[in-house]
């Protein structure tokens, strides 16, 4: 009666800590995820300064960075972190297929910049500065709520 006792506590112990190390293990994506995302909106927030002092090696630099960022974007965002503090919609798994081409189109509008940073082309940078942008809002509108789901 008691080994029976024991093995059920046991067992009830286990379950509670494969469900915590889940919620952990999601909490470690949705940070890294936000760390990736933040870093994204300082390297847009340094091209827009860097733009009006036509600092163009900032430019190219902040947009390799954010080409880098764009190509794993769709990594951190495994099917199903969706619990904890995150602004990340179910649309994203719902439409990954568009979610990941709407990834690639940020990788493409910061490689795009890359090419007019390096060649000084004042109009040019700032074409691909607002196509950045607009590549940036378009997966925030169609994959990013308002406010933090919990």
């Amino acid at each position: 009666m008691v080994r029976g006792k024991l093995l059920i506590a046991g067992v009830i112990g286990f379950m509670t800590l494969l469900a915590s190390s889940h919620v952990f293990a999601q909490a470690d994506v949705i940070e890294k995820r936000q760390a990736a995302m933040k870093a994204n909106s300082a390297d847009a927030k340094a091209i827009k300064a860097a733009l009006e002092s036509k600092d163009y090696a900032t430019i190219e630099t902040k947009a390799k960075d954010i080409m880098g960022t764009a190509e794993k974007i769709p990594s951190l965002f495994p099917k199903g972190s969706t619990q904890g503090k995150t602004k990340a919609t179910e649309a994203i798994w719902e439409k990954s297929d568009q979610f990941a081409k709407d990834a690639k189109n940020l990788s493409k509008a910061a490689g795009e910049l890359v090419a007019a940073a390096k060649a000084k082309d004042d109009a040019e940078v700032g074409v691909k500065v607002k196509a950045l942008g607009e590549a940036c809002g378009a997966c925030h509108k169609a994959f990013r709520a308002e406010k933090y789901a919990e």
